[in-house]
């Protein structure tokens, strides 16, 4: 045998693979699913809020009386009854008829994540910039990284990103002779943080944008996922040209049937339907019959209604637990919607370093490296509250609280044990994140 590595493929490997890393959050999943493990962190939705057997019967119905159309080939751009279907779950959030959203240029895609593949497969060249809020979503991390293209992250405080922060980074690029292709944004209940973009803020990072000439790749998975009031409305609510628009079923139905799409201008729409023509040749059509029959034959709406009081709960509970155990200097988001919170860990602490003795003491979390394309992050954690009932959510917390009081306790007595500069990569600066309890 040669070679220095356990991998003989190494030298034969194209030089997009050298930017594929390993996500922490999946390489989390094996130990977190454990019934002893107390999982604050992936972002799983509360799937048994579903009305399950209603779902089954209606599941089972689409192999015995439709198998012939729904286990066959389709076509690229999903079917026309679901992209119809999608036109009236956006006119929800205000992406209607009145701002050019059309079934005619909705592309339905293998969940959120394919949709963010396509978008950097027509966009992104090696060494292309992509401009994202630090933090950000990791498995866009993974799809850029992939792509070859640098992520440089913008600002983001208790109102979301911080439009003078995203005009400072295009000015710096700029200067710096690099490209920058688009901002890639989670403006409503962002994940990891949980902050949403305020009203004022979406129309200026629009402005900005528009002016820098900038694409806007809008990533909405939580939108409809509130807790109080409705959320602002979407960026592509308000601006017809220029943003792509993305979401996917997973946080409102199903994440098991992986359906999710994009609204894309329309001169795009066939480029994507060709690209992903190219890796899938077609979006599952039982899953796409799934997801058209359960919008147009189930209380949908309601169910979302379901779910918002649910996760209500569950975040009320982590915010209580959060306030109640966590050691002095701790702070955290206090998110009006979605599924997670983040929080920022007392002075010294580090989130990667601590996670062999969080899961020693069955908790799970994600330290906040996995949300930064440098590594920084060291200081946060994202904590996820949709899936464990309250009292766990609470046991989780008191679990996780009691690994901090010993990693502090070690501090004091053996001093600081972090990597220098593990307290970088802040939303915003040096002070504590958004929206501090």
């Amino acid at each position: 045998m040669t070679g220095t590595t356990l991998d003989d493929y190494t030298d034969r490997y194209a030089r997009r693979v050298r930017g594929m890393t390993a996500s922490e959050i999946r390489a989390l999943f094996a130990v977190a699913s454990r019934p002893e493990v107390v999982s604050l962190a992936g972002g799983a939705p509360y799937i048994a809020a579903l009305p399950l057997d209603a779902v089954g019967e209606m599941l089972g119905r689409l192999g015995t009386d439709h198998g012939v159309t729904t286990l066959q080939y389709g076509i690229g751009q999903g079917t026309p009854e679901l992209r119809e279907r999608i036109c009236e779950v956006m006119a929800l959030s205000g992406i209607d008829a009145a701002c050019g959203a059309s079934p005619e240029d909705v592309v339905v895609t293998v969940g959120g994540q394919q949709a963010l593949d396509l978008v950097a497969r027509l966009f992104l060249d090696p060494g292309d910039v992509v401009l994202a809020e630090g933090p950000t979503y990791v498995g866009a991390l993974g799809v850029f990284q992939a792509a070859q293209a640098q992520v440089v992250h913008v600002a983001m405080d208790d109102d979301g990103l911080i439009p003078e922060a995203l005009e400072a980074a295009i000015a710096e690029q700029t200067r710096a002779g690099r490209r920058v292709k688009f901002l890639y944004t989670i403006p409503t209940y962002q994940n990891p943080t949980g902050v949403t973009l305020t009203e004022e803020r979406r129309e200026r990072v629009l402005d900005i944008c528009e002016r820098a000439g900038l694409l806007v790749v809008e990533d909405d998975p939580y939108g409809q996922l509130g807790f109080e009031g409705d959320a602002p409305a979407p960026l592509r609510a308000r601006r017809r040209e220029g943003v792509f628009y993305l979401s996917t079923f997973s946080k409102t139905f199903a994440p098991g049937l992986r359906v999710g799409w994009i609204l894309a201008p329309h001169a795009v729409r066939d480029k994507l339907v060709i690209a992903s023509e190219a890796q899938i040749l077609c979006p599952s059509g039982y899953a796409q019959a799934a997801v058209s029959t359960y919008l147009g034959t189930m209380p949908w709406r309601e169910q979302l209604k379901v779910y918002r009081e649910v996760y209500l709960e569950r975040r009320d509970a982590m915010l209580d637990a959060l306030a109640d155990l966590m050691p002095a200097g701790t702070t955290w988001t206090r998110p009006g919607g979605g599924l997670f919170v983040w929080a920022t860990l007392p002075d010294g602490l580090d989130s990667k370093a601590m996670m062999p003795r969080a899961i020693a003491a069955r908790v799970a979390y994600v330290p906040g490296t996995g949300f930064y394309a440098d590594g920084t992050g060291t200081g946060h954690m994202r904590l996820n509250f949709s899936f464990p009932p309250p009292d766990r959510i609470r046991e989780g917390v008191r679990r996780l609280a009691g690994v901090m009081e010993q990693d502090i306790a070690m501090r004091r007595v053996f001093g600081a044990v972090g990597r220098p500069g593990s307290r970088r990569g802040q939303a915003g600066s040096d002070a504590p994140g958004p929206d501090l309890a």
